[in-house]
């Protein structure tokens, strides 16, 4: 069984994303009017869903390495990285930032390691 370094970087990242509403939590807060506050609690909610699921299934990658994992946690990070205008928190920057930077190294890390290797060899 070959672990791959990319999973260790997702497994991290899945990590942040699931913290990262507290290390904004300044942020969301200030001028927190109605409107704002249900945008914050949405953006919060679905960064803790999301990112609790990257997590695991990074885990789950480096014990038993499935395509299928990579391509859930390629489908996470791509809608990490629209989520932010699909659940209109596009306009506080912190929380799209972290949402769209995160998504794409995600969908990277990720592609990269079901990428085929130089040797041909395909994983199951």
């Amino acid at each position: 069984m070959k672990k791959h370094w990319q999973d260790w970087g997702n497994l991290v990242l899945g990590l942040w994303v699931f913290f990262s509403p507290w290390v904004f939590q300044h942020t969301m807060a200030a001028g927190a009017a109605a409107k704002r506050a249900a945008m914050i609690n949405t953006a919060m909610w679905d960064l803790y869903i999301v990112g609790v699921a990257v997590a695991v299934l990074a885990a789950a990658a480096l014990v038993a390495f499935r395509n299928w994992q990579e391509r859930t946690v390629m489908a996470l990070g791509f809608w990490l990285y629209v989520s932010p205008w699909v659940l209109g928190f596009s306009s506080s920057p912190p929380l799209m930032w972290n949402a769209v930077i995160v998504g794409a190294t995600v969908v990277v890390l990720a592609g990269w390691t079901i990428a085929p290797s130089r040797g041909g060899a395909k994983h199951v």
